[in-house]
């Protein structure tokens, strides 16, 4: 159970490409292989935050199934969260152009970790031009020319490992194009 902070769970393909394939905030289970029945789980997690997690050895999960009321039912409830988030990123990768991926990858961080600032919504965990490559399934050259030219728009702002959203609205127009 993460308790703080933010964790990226990337795999790595056969020919040693890093894919981000979710990041889990605060108060979510992760690493739950036995709830998709595997002894181990088939991604690394890393922290992409300073974060602090609650972990119980494997041979326990049965037990917590059995003699706590609604732990299964809330582990298969992430479950089935995660499913749709995969089947949604699926539909995007088939369907979308790249300029709406990273659009929605964008929306679908501020609306998962998100805070208020000043001069937008930030994402709150440090995130890379070359982490939202990996998560977009696009190159690093392409995610630095679409936010370079956001930025020059005022719909986001680019920094080192910070990523600022200052016209959500305008992002799920380009979205949806």
């Amino acid at each position: 159970m993460l308790l703080d902070g933010y964790v990226r769970v990337v795999r790595i393909t056969s020919t040693g490409e890093q894919v981000t394939s979710l990041h889990i905030p605060a108060g979510q289970l992760l690493g739950i292989a036995r709830a998709i029945g595997r002894d181990t789980y088939p991604a690394t997690a890393m922290t992409a935050s300073e974060s602090l997690a609650l972990s119980w050895p494997m041979h326990l999960w049965d037990s917590f199934v059995t003699e706590y009321d609604g732990f299964a039912t809330e582990s298969y409830k992430t479950l089935g969260h995660r499913l749709n988030e995969v089947q949604n990123k699926v539909v995007e990768m088939a369907t979308q152009q790249v300029e709406q991926r990273v659009a929605n990858a964008l929306l679908r961080l501020i609306n998962q970790t998100g805070r208020n600032v000043e001069n937008g919504i930030e994402i709150d965990f440090p995130i890379t031009r070359q982490d939202l490559s990996e998560l977009t399934a696009t190159t690093l050259h392409t995610v630095s020319r679409l936010l370079s030219g956001w930025e020059k728009q005022g719909l986001v702002e680019s920094r080192r490992k910070r990523i600022v959203v200052r016209d959500p609205h305008a992002l799920v127009v380009l979205a949806q194009k």
